[in-house]
């Protein structure tokens, strides 16, 4: 053990008179004293940067107290491989070097007895720490639990960028003046940590932190005016459900939600778990908070997105305005033609796709049509009979539209191209991705792989918005649906939906006959009025939060008046763009990220036994919870190698 040194840091500077000011510690004063506290400072070095795949090269530690060096522990360890080039440049570590090496199966044991008791110093601790504990858990060690002190995340506290631009160790080595320079082996950098330590804990000495306890929140801070307001979480009750922070004038400022409990989920906005300075700022104004009891989660998400849309607070930040969510229709007209609009209207011979999330997605779907079908991307309404002297625009001569405006094209031409498009809309989506396959092909050959990105984007927003109005269509026709799921006590979770909204939410334990509990519900549920399909008579995100409590294992269909079907076909069956094109066209080149080319192969036909749900097998049901099969709600994508 090399002989002790004197650091005498000011946090741990006893030269104050204890006669001048005589003062009576308060109950939140007691504790450690830092220059009290043993710390092992450790860093590592290793084969890569997951404990996953990679090993421990190099071990090195430091246990200080008060200023004062107690020991030093370093050892090579042997990785089980060999070092990866870039390893060696980088810390001097090679392969020979650690040859005759102990196994971290002999060295663990050593450094866990050297650092009995102390408090474990990093930087960037997680890496370091979280090597430790994956090397415990392989060898059958126990971890020991130690706290843990991130010297990064002190430094981010009371060091500025002016002073540094950044919190590496070796700026802030620079930056202190460490007496050891850190060079990437580990007992260098562990002696250059325990200096950037000394000198961090002498900045967060004048605020405040001067005990073990006050490391705990001195990297988190809780404003002081923000903890007082913990009382707010006072009485709230300890179930799922919604609350609403309400200001001075009782406007509504944040709306949140909680599954599990109300109590415990406003309990965090007062500490350090809440890292959000929006969510910060909106605590310091609010004065009261308002539950929501809710029978079931579902219930309170449901809540959560109705109460944003109604009082949009300027807090929240999303599903404040679902009414600007547009959607794709083809239009009725003579000649029909694709637009983008917010609104569905009940209109013989219209189709819709979408929500889209926003207009330009919207468009993108409008483009993948346009490229997969010659239909006309005039906006002008068109006469049935083409007028004298019309001239065609230069889409025509591209093959891209038929030219109806001209006469070129009668009206039941134009017609089965109409109808090839709303089938592609409703049903299939094979030729849409057909279209895009042969287009992205062309332009990978080309090596034009950011138009190849583009193209496949666009394919991209056509699937999400057919595939999203395939679901909603057969919900938005069912005037009732009742589904029932167990919850983790044994009882039933159940819910009532029309017309894709949810009506109703009730709860039975296991000792309660469900069956008594839905009859009251269908009676007492909320009285909905249809929509028309595929919009639902609800928010989109409250449809597609119903769809994907009911897409969950287990969810039983207790109870539906319509059939329950989706197309073979459908656009959620072809997944994503690059498993679309593998799975529709055989085998083809896709683009993928930053312009890579990868090789898309289709899985086989039927794969991991999903099957089909055809329409033929859609029947309204009603049956017993407990001899209720399954239905199928969506068909999943095949898995593409």
């Amino acid at each position: 053990m090399p002989p002790a040194r004197r650091l005498r840091p000011v946090w741990a500077d006893a030269s104050i008179d204890p006669a001048a000011r005589p003062v009576q510690l308060t109950l939140d004063q007691l504790g450690t004293p830092l220059s009290d506290v043993t710390f092992v400072v450790v860093d590592l070095e290793t084969t890569g940067g997951t404990p996953a795949d990679c090993a421990i090269t190099e071990i090195g530690a430091v246990k200080v107290r008060g200023g004062e060096v107690l020991g030093e522990f370093q050892t090579l360890v042997d990785p089980g491989g060999p070092v990866p080039p870039f390893i060696q440049v980088l810390t001097g570590i090679t392969t020979t070097m650690l040859i005759g090496a102990p196994p971290i199966e002999r060295v663990l044991p050593s450094f866990l007895e050297f650092s009995r008791g102390a408090v474990l110093v990093a930087h960037n601790a997680p890496f370091d720490v979280g090597f430790l504990k994956a090397a415990a858990a392989r060898t059958g060690h126990a971890w020991p639990g130690n706290q843990v002190v991130d010297t990064v995340r002190l430094a981010r506290r009371v060091v500025t960028r002016d002073e540094a631009p950044n919190h590496k160790l070796s700026t802030l080595a620079a930056l202190f003046g460490t007496t050891v320079t850190p060079n990437h082996r580990a007992l260098s950098d562990a002696q250059a940590t325990v200096d950037v330590l000394h000198a961090l804990l002498s900045r967060l000495a004048p605020l405040g932190v001067t005990h073990l306890e006050d490391l705990a929140t001195a990297t988190d801070p809780v404003p002081e005016d923000v903890r007082r307001k913990r009382t707010l979480a006072d009485g709230l009750p300890d179930c799922p459900g919604v609350y609403l922070f309400r200001g001075p004038g009782e406007e509504v400022l944040y709306v949140g939600t909680s599954t599990t409990s109300l109590r415990q989920r406003v309990r965090s906005y007062f500490t350090s778990a809440e890292k959000r300075s929006r969510m910060v700022e909106m605590v310091r104004v609010a004065h009261r908070v308002d539950p929501v009891p809710c029978a079931t989660p579902l219930e309170a998400r449901v809540r959560e997105l109705r109460l944003i849309a109604a009082h949009s607070p300027r807090y929240n930040r999303r599903s404040r305005f679902p009414e600007r969510m547009p959607w794709v229709r083809l239009t009725s007209e003579p000649y029909p033609r694709l637009s983008v609009v917010r609104e569905v209207k009940d209109e013989d011979g219209a189709t819709y796709i979408g929500p889209f999330s926003s207009s330009s997605s919207a468009q993108l779907a409008v483009d993948a049509l346009h490229e997969a079908f010659p239909i006309r991307q005039c906006t002008r309404r068109l006469p049935l009979l083409a007028a004298a002297g019309a001239s065609a625009c230069v889409l025509a001569g591209m093959g891209k539209c038929g030219a109806p405006c001209t006469g070129h094209q009668d009206a039941s031409g134009y017609a089965t191209v109409v109808e090839r498009v709303r089938h592609a809309m409703l049903a299939d989506a094979r030729p849409v991705v057909e279209a895009h396959a042969d287009r992205i092909s062309s332009l990978v050959a080309q090596e034009r792989f950011e138009e190849a990105a583009t193209v496949r984007d666009r394919l991209g927003g056509f699937l999400r918005g057919a595939a999203r109005a395939q679901r909603f269509a057969p919900l938005a026709s069912n005037a009732e649906l009742v589904a029932a799921r167990r919850s983790d006590d044994g009882g039933w979770e159940l819910v009532l939906v029309r017309y894709g909204r949810l009506a109703g939410t009730a709860r039975v334990d296991r000792r309660t006959d469900p069956l008594p509990a839905i009859d009251t519900l269908r009676a007492t549920g909320e009285r909905v009025e249809p929509a028309v399909a595929p919009a639902t008579a609800a928010h989109p995100e409250e449809t597609d939060l119903i769809l994907a409590w009911l897409d969950k294992p287990g969810v039983r269909l207790v109870a539906v008046d319509m059939p329950w079907a989706c197309p073979v076909r459908s656009a959620e069956s072809l997944g994503d763009p690059a498993a679309a094109v593998a799975t529709v066209v055989r085998p083809r080149l896709a683009t993928a990220e930053d312009g890579r080319v990868v090789q898309l192969v289709p899985a086989s036909d039927g794969a991991d036994g999903e099957r089909e749900l055809d329409v033929a097998e859609a029947r309204p049901v009603t049956m017993d919870l407990d001899d209720a099969r399954v239905i199928p709600l969506r068909i999943r994508p095949p898995r593409t190698a």
